[in-house]
Order: structure tokens, then sequence, then C-alpha cells
């Protein structure tokens, strides 16, 4: 089956003002302090560097990109994660934020908190802008999270469909072409 954009979910103008909320209040548990924070390519990159921007000078960022993956060509997870491309940075005694763009089912943040906790940081949180809270099969707590959104497939903003639609401004409910 082959898909389209539909409507959208979520407004560019709406998505900038949340990027602004949670800057400020990353801003502020962080001032002064040194950050690493890991964005989760690829549907996180467009959410991490306006978010990053967003966050400013105030905190000392040091930013680092891993690769996983959990969809493959599906519009649902396959529910294993599979690392592509670990970072290079030592994390042992820093401050570790890590961005993502949605969380559903929690299985992939999951396996991420496990698997960065055990390189000993001071401090490890997390930051996602869309929340399916209703797919949750993994505990996982969120510090920062932007919106929460119903069981749809979404894209835009850096999300994907089959590596499609991830130019777009706002975010869009996918629909299957009938």
């Amino acid at each position: 089956m082959d898909y389209k954009v539909g409507e959208i979910l979520i407004s560019a103008k709406e998505i900038q003002y949340k990027i602004k909320e949670i800057a400020a209040r990353i801003r502020k548990d962080y001032s002064g302090e040194e950050l690493v924070c890991i964005c989760v390519l690829k549907g996180a990159s467009v959410f991490f560097t306006d978010l990053l921007r967003a966050i400013g000078p105030e905190v000392d960022i040091r930013m680092e990109f891993l690769t996983i993956s959990s969809y493959g060509l599906s519009t649902k997870s396959s529910g294993v994660v599979q690392i592509q491309q670990d970072i290079s940075t030592d994390i042992s005694n820093k401050n570790v934020l890590i961005i993502e763009d949605i969380i559903d089912t929690g299985v992939s943040l999951a396996y991420l908190k496990k698997l960065f906790n055990t390189r000993s940081p001071k401090s490890f949180e997390m930051c996602v802008l869309l929340d399916k809270k209703e797919c949750r099969t993994t505990p996982v707590q969120i510090k920062y999270s932007g919106f929460i959104i119903p069981n749809k497939f979404v894209v835009g903003y850096g999300l994907d469909y089959a590596g499609k639609f991830r130019h777009l401004s706002s975010l869009h409910i996918v629909e299957p072409i009938l």
C-alpha cells in the first residue's frame, strides 16, 4: 500500500512555540553547565537543530548523533532496535540529553536509556517532540515533552514515511492512497 500526506495535525507555528517552551526549561535546568545533546537520526534532526538554537549560549552544548532503526519501510515499529551509528564522545560524568522526534511504544528510548546508563553519565534525560502515550508498551520517563498526539502515523518536520516527507514544516497525518 502507498501513502500520501493528509491533514495538518500540528502547524509549523505551533511547533516553533512549543520548541521555545522546551528550550526555556532546558536552559533553566542546565544554565552554565555542559550538556551532551544526542540527536537520534534521522527523524529528530530538524527538531534537534531548532531546539539547540532556541536554548542559546547559556548552556555549553556538545552535539552528538546516533542512528537507530526500528521502523524500516513500515508504518509500525518492529520492536527491534538496531544501532547503526553510535556516538563518539565519552559521556562518563557528563550531563546527557537524548533528543528524539517521537515516542510511541517506548522500546527504542528504553533501550537507549539502558545503553547510555552503562556509560556512567552524570545525569541522563530524554526530550521528545511528539508522544503517543496510548501506544506505550515499555515504561519510559520523558523529562521534556512537546505534544501528546493520537495513534496516527505522522510525517513532516523530520519524520518520514519510507524516506519521504521529512521536509514539510508542519506535522501531517499520513493517509493510504485508495
